[in-house]
């Protein structure tokens, strides 16, 4: 095993999923893990899990940089969907507000993964295009937990770190708010030349019966970490 240093820099574990500890740790997230660890974990049960697991460790520092730059990410790629799309709803009303969100998201999610080198998309528990996997799942139900608890969409995010296709990674969701623009293709209440266009572009499409103020669904975004 790679030398450990005892510091005072806390390190969080890189969290498989076969090791339910480190999860345990890590899912508490970066913002109040440190007062609990520090008041419970001895620097000596801290070596004792590294060395269970045989794994790397990422610091608190980097955990916050890579959440605030995906905070930015996230919020760069919805002003720029949320402008396109405005734009289309005064030139060509709703009908080209949809091929906006087929056409314009995507190359807005690869463009902002070619700038970052991260994974960057968008996916829902109701999705229209892209289906989540099973952590995007676990993630956006709690989403739903809490926000039925009262949590506000500025808290209803999630880090973690995990091994995607083999490998670790960063991995953050955010939840997006179902705001009246959203309404008009997703709502209760989709006019008939809307649903038609809806049921051309996504044959198996089950976003809609949304209400103001639900989670449309969330950021998602990938970092790869290096070994």
């Amino acid at each position: 095993m790679a030398n450990i240093r005892a510091t005072n820099k806390l390190n969080l574990l890189f969290n498989h999923n076969n090791c339910r500890v480190c999860h345990k740790i890590l899912i508490l997230g970066f913002t109040n893990i440190s007062v609990i660890i520090m008041k419970i974990i001895t620097p000596i049960t801290i070596l004792l899990l590294l060395s269970a697991c045989n794994q790397q460790t990422i610091s608190y520092k980097e955990i916050e940089h890579r959440t605030d730059a995906s905070k930015d990410i996230a919020k760069e790629f919805g002003g720029q969907l949320k402008g396109k799309l405005q734009a289309a709803m005064k030139s060509g009303g709703p009908i080209e507000a949809i091929s906006v969100c087929n056409e314009q998201a995507p190359l807005i999610a690869k463009e902002l993964s070619k700038k970052t080198g991260w994974d960057i998309h968008r996916t829902s528990l109701k999705p229209r295009a892209t289906k989540p996997d099973a952590w995007e799942t676990r993630i956006m139900q709690s989403f739903e937990q809490r926000h039925n608890d009262g949590d506000k969409f500025k808290s209803l995010f999630n880090q973690d770190i995990v091994e995607v296709k083999g490998r670790p990674a960063f991995r953050y969701m955010q939840a997006i708010e179902t705001k009246k623009i959203c309404l008009v293709c997703h709502g209760e209440n989709i006019a008939a030349p809307i649903a038609e266009k809806l049921a051309e572009l996504y044959p198996d499409d089950s976003a809609t019966g949304f209400k103001l103020g639900d989670i449309r669904g969330a950021f998602s975004i990938v970092q790869p970490l290096s070994d």
